[in-house]
């Protein structure tokens, strides 16, 4: 049986697009950017936009924190949902520490404090996907800070 869809209007829409995989998680036509451009509130983070457009609503990401690096801790409005794709570490959630390896999933909810770092001499790799429209992160004020650090396995994670 075949549906017919009737009374349909399109009014833009994007062409299909392969990007092949060029190894050392890289894609064809997709540059390796700086995590952000501004502060010190991380280190040694990639970031590849791989697909994202008015036509969508979200946005794919591949992230890499480098041997020694870490993410910003920050927290923001919208929701993440990550999967682990290359190495292994730890991410904090909220006021919990987890290990992280090859396709563990992580979803961040709204306003959750989180921070991501590599374990070993590999880089951390993960897939990440956000909406296209969203908040900016907020980082911790010093108060807020200080009430992080009160449990001593967050205190021994985190970096800001």
């Amino acid at each position: 049986m075949s549906e017919t869809v009737t009374n349909a209007t399109v009014t833009h829409v994007a062409p299909a697009v392969f990007r092949a995989h060029q190894g050392d998680c890289r894609w064809d036509e997709t540059p390796v950017l700086e995590y952000k451009t501004q502060g010190s509130h991380f280190q040694g983070v990639t970031r590849q936009y791989l697909f994202n457009g008015p036509d969508m609503g979200f946005e794919w990401r591949y992230f890499e924190v480098e041997a020694g690096g870490y993410s910003s801790l920050e927290r923001h409005e919208h929701v993440h949902a990550v999967m682990i794709v290359r190495g292994r570490g730890r991410v904090l959630l909220a006021d919990t520490v987890h290990p992280i390896e090859m396709y563990d999933l992580v979803y961040i909810p709204p306003l959750t404090w989180h921070q991501f770092q590599p374990e070993g001499d590999e880089p951390l790799g993960f897939l990440c996907i956000v909406n296209s429209e969203r908040d900016r992160p907020h980082l911790p004020t010093s108060e807020e800070l200080a009430e992080l650090r009160a449990n001593p396995a967050v205190a021994a994670f985190i970096r800001a």
